[in-house]
């Protein structure tokens, strides 16, 4: 196939060996007059643009699947020559391009992540999102890689795969997505990439990791809301990466001060965290309900009490009651 673009190249620029034919006035202060024929090189691109073009619409609608092979090789060669133009033929191209090296690499990067070769996942995810930054299929099959791997303790992945779910999360949260594929709907995809950044990042950033278990708990069909550790960790996460620093803000600007309205905007907001730290433990309590998750009820509920008491002006009235509705209560 090489062989025979090479032919019709030659054929296509050799008008353009020969010299255009240019005439010349014999008043110095003329300007110059255009040449009769126009350069055959801009013609010579055309024509050559134009049967690449064509060659690879053949093959693409070739129903023998070996000469279908032969499409992706010749659209690569037509946007290393022309990817630049902004023509209509060339974004055809261009997008044809961009969709068979997605189903391309999630082909590849399917298969390894079956085979539970979460390296390899990455490996092959790298390049396809160089090649196509918005490769909602790559960002998505690394992200779950890396969270199986870290079931496994193993946690080498994490930091890069995190930045891949906020890509990700972006994409969704802009309308880019139009399939779900790797995952069964949009639902699903939004809570688990969310819950995902949350998990790898939690101790690093538990500020972050606090809004993102919020998303991944209030989509409306989630996998997690039945789950007491999100819920327990969403409470530790909102505790120390917001309303710790939030309060001991508050303290250092306000504290043995007069009110201000500064400082009831700031107690505004720290009751409204405390509200959700509180909802949080508190679920995880009403979810720790099998005999086995005695130890681990008991010393959630320890914490839970401390917490309520801290902001009940240190009483536990009504906690009990709020244990037991709050599964019926939406999240606030």
């Amino acid at each position: 196939m090489a062989i025979r673009l090479f032919s019709i190249s030659i054929l296509l620029f050799a008008g353009a060996l020969t010299p255009a034919q240019t005439t010349t006035t014999s008043n110095p202060d003329a300007p110059p007059i255009s040449p009769q024929n126009p350069n055959m090189t801009s013609r010579g691109l055309d024509n050559d643009k134009e049967g690449l073009y064509a060659l690879w619409t053949d093959y693409k609608r070739n129903l023998n699947p070996e000469q279908q092979r032969n499409a992706y090789p010749t659209a690569k060669e037509y946007l290393r020559r022309w990817g630049g133009e902004t023509d209509a033929e060339t974004k055809e191209v261009k997008k044809w391009v961009m969709e068979y090296e997605r189903q391309m690499y999630a082909r590849d990067m399917y298969t390894a992540y079956n085979a539970r070769s979460y390296a390899k996942v990455f490996e092959l995810g790298r390049p396809a999102l160089k090649s196509d930054a918005d490769n909602f299929v790559a960002l998505s099959l690394m992200v779950e890689a890396a969270h199986d791997n870290s079931l496994a303790g193993k946690s080498e992945f994490n930091s890069e795969a995190a930045d891949y779910a906020r890509r990700a999360i972006k994409l969704l949260e802009d309308g880019k997505v139009s399939k779900a594929d790797p995952f069964k709907s949009m639902d699903l995809a939004r809570s688990f990439l969310n819950y995902a950044l949350a998990t790898m990042v939690k101790d690093q950033s538990p500020a972050e990791a606090a809004l993102a278990y919020a998303k991944a708990l209030k989509v409306q069909d989630n996998p997690y809301n039945r789950d007491p550790i999100v819920y327990h960790r969403m409470g530790i996460a909102i505790y120390t990466g917001q309303l710790a620093p939030l309060s001991a803000e508050y303290n250092d600007k306000f504290g043995g001060k007069q009110s201000s309205p500064e400082q009831a905007a700031m107690m505004t907001k720290i009751m409204k965290l405390a509200d959700q730290t509180i909802d949080a433990y508190t679920r995880a309590v009403a979810l720790l309900d099998k005999p086995e998750q005695k130890d681990a009820r008991a010393k959630a509920m320890g914490q839970l009490t401390t917490l309520y008491k801290a902001f009940h002006n240190g009483s536990d009235a009504g906690l009990n009651e709020m244990i037991a509705g709050v599964l019926a209560n939406p999240m606030p």
